[in-house]
């Protein structure tokens, strides 16, 4: 039987729905991408984070999603720095390439 949800009106932050979205979806790499996307704010910093997003994680390489152009170029000027902050950031070097590619945010 399926179990109605209440009405609650409580925000739920965003990184648990992912997460559990991303387990019903998908059933791969995802605990990688989903560690990349909660460190992700906190690792390149609140004016990089509000123009991009993490996207897929595929062996080493993070598909990292922009607003525009203007963005991607500038990102490849702090590719190195973003890859050493998020590796860090797990403890482990996890990240070894960034690619940036102009998509969507959500």
């Amino acid at each position: 039987m399926v179990e109605k949800r209440k009405n609650i009106k409580e925000f739920e932050h965003i990184g648990s729905v992912i997460n559990k979205v991303l387990k019903t979806c998908r059933h791969e790499s995802d605990e990688e991408l989903i560690k990349v996307w909660n460190l992700w704010n906190s690792a390149v910093g609140d004016i990089v984070a509000e123009n991009t997003r993490p996207a897929a994680f595929k062996g080493r390489l993070l598909l990292v999603h922009v607003v525009s152009s203007t963005w991607m170029h500038q990102l490849q000027f702090l590719k190195t720095d973003i890859i050493a902050k998020i590796n860090d950031a797990l403890g482990k070097d996890m990240v070894g390439e960034i690619k940036f590619k102009i998509g969507p945010l959500s």
